[in-house]
């Protein structure tokens, strides 16, 4: 288990970087967090540094959106906020995207915990009420 203190946006490519390091390993990525914790802006720096070519945003309404990077791998990014029932997730094939081999990145996973394929790389981020609006970050792999 990693744990890694974030005080500003200058944090985050080390944080994203660390993310990185397991993905070969594990490409299925859980993020947990309260709404504003930063899950979106994380994923956002881990797609960068992926070398990701489209712009991304959060698939609030979506539930899922597939991007491209430079070297046309497939990164999936997945938000499970708006789901009422785990059901939804059978709606749009999310086995053929959790098993592909290709990188996923889930927010708000715990509406569909029981989905999540075995040995998905846990991301807690914990957000402090401090004046920096710092944040803590554990990986557990």
């Amino acid at each position: 288990m990693e744990s890694l203190k974030i005080s500003s946006l200058d944090d985050l490519p080390a944080a994203a970087d660390t993310v990185i390091g397991y993905l070969e390993k594990r490409p299925v990525v859980a993020f947990y967090g309260p709404m504003g914790a930063g899950k979106t802006t994380l994923i956002r720096e881990i797609c960068r540094q992926l070398d990701v070519q489209d712009n991304v945003t959060s698939p609030t309404f979506a539930l899922v959106n597939q991007y491209l990077t430079v070297d046309g791998d497939h990164v999936n990014h997945f938000d499970f906020y708006r789901i009422d029932k785990v059901e939804e997730a059978f709606d749009f094939g999310y086995e053929e995207y959790f098993y592909s081999g290709d990188v996923c990145l889930i927010e708000w996973p715990e509406k569909i915990e029981g989905l999540l394929p075995e040995g998905v790389l846990k991301v807690v981020i914990t957000t402090y009420s401090d004046k920096e609006n710092s944040r803590t970050i554990v990986i557990d792999p």
